[in-house]
This record gives C-alpha cells, sequence and structure tokens, in this order.
C-alpha cells in the first residue's frame, strides 16, 4: 500500500528539508530535516535511515533512526530498536526497546483527564524514570515518588 492509500505523508531518503515542517496528518520522514517538527494531533514516525536534526512535538512519535533535539508528545513516544536519540523527551507514555540508544533527560507528565479514567495498569506505567546504560541495561523502571 502507498503513502496516499495509508492517508500518511512521506519523506522520502533523497529528501533534505531545512525549516518547519507543520501538519495536520500522519508524517513518515527517511530523509533528512533540520529544524522543527510540528504534528500536533498527528503522528511521528522518524524512519530507520533518518537524520532529523529537529526539535519535534507530535500525539505520538515513533524513533527507529537518528535524531538530535527535544521530544514533546502528546501521547507516547517510542525508542525501537536501533534508534539514536540526544534530547530530552516529554510525554505521558515512553516505551524504550533494548537496542536504542539514548542521551538526554526523560520528563513523564500527568495524563490528561481522558487518560485518567484509564485502568490502573495504564496509568501505573507513567511514574517511571528511565535510566539508560549499556545495551544490556538499556531499560530499567523506578517508582517516582
Amino acid at each position: 500500500m502507498s503513502a496516499a492509500e495509508t492517508g500518511v505523508a512521506s519523506i522520502g531518503k533523497s529528501v533534505e528539508i531545512r525549516g518547519e515542517v507543520k501538519g495536520s496528518e500522519d508524517l513518515t520522514i527517511d530523509g533528512h530535516v533540520d529544524g522543527t517538527v510540528t504534528l500536533t494531533d498527528s503522528k511521528l514516525i522518524i524512519g530507520p535511515t533518518a537524520r532529523v536534526h529537529a526539535d519535534v512535538s507530535a500525539r505520538d512519535v515513533v524513533i527507529l533512526g537518528n535524531l538530535h533535539g527535544n521530544v514533546t508528545a502528546g501521547a507516547r513516544i517510542e525508542l525501537r530498536n536501533g534508534s539514536n536519540v540526544t534530547g530530552d523527551l516529554r510525554s505521558t507514555r515512553l516505551s524504550v526497546e533494548e537496542g536504542s540508544v539514548f542521551c538526554g533527560k526523560v520528563d513523564l507528565t500527568a495524563p490528561t483527564p481522558a487518560a485518567a479514567k484509564a485502568p490502573a495498569s495504564a496509568v501505573a506505567a507513567i511514574g517511571l524514570v528511565v535510566e539508560t546504560a549499556a545495551p544490556a541495561a538499556l531499560f530499567s523502571p523506578k517508582p517516582v515518588n
């Protein structure tokens, strides 16, 4: 299925953008972006071939490639195996797979009132501190007091 059929915009491997990227639809970046990316109510996927030097903001952010910049997500940030992130992360939920590399601070904020009605197990997942060390011990959740 093509990007047009799925309703997802795409920045290809050979595309280089310098400046501000804004939109109201889901976006996949596989090329190079230098600047800012703002997709307030949409999902941003930074593909495995992407090189992004930007502060990014979206509802959901999934990172498989290289990102140098701060990330703000209204709902969730996912650092997938092979990702390399340098910058601060701010969201209500964070997922870190083994094999990802992260250098920065994590700020897990309180859920919005709609998320407060979620089951207790979902809300409990919010109070985590992420420490990164060697890849074998990449994710170490600790309760926040």
